[in-house]
């Protein structure tokens, strides 16, 4: 199973909440608050078979303070 980061962008005044809340969901495995553009940077590994988008969709877009998400999807490559 490879890493999907998922960078976020919350409304102001929200990334605590916006933390929270993907804690409680117990979907990341690693958070991180970053500077620059987006607020939030987490590492989540989707269960093996579901479609990614649906699953980010579904488990992490559909949190009311998030305005915009950004996924990378890592390969192994070496």
């Amino acid at each position: 199973m490879s890493a999907v980061f998922v960078q976020l962008r919350c409304k102001p005044g929200t990334t605590y909440a916006v933390a929270d809340e993907l804690y409680e969901r117990e979907i990341v495995s690693e958070l991180y608050s970053t500077s620059g553009e987006w607020d939030l940077l987490a590492k989540i590994y989707v269960p093996k078979g579901e479609d990614i988008g649906k699953w980010i969709n579904e488990n992490i877009s559909n949190i009311a303070s998030i305005e915009r998400t950004l996924t990378t999807l890592t390969f192994k490559a070496f």
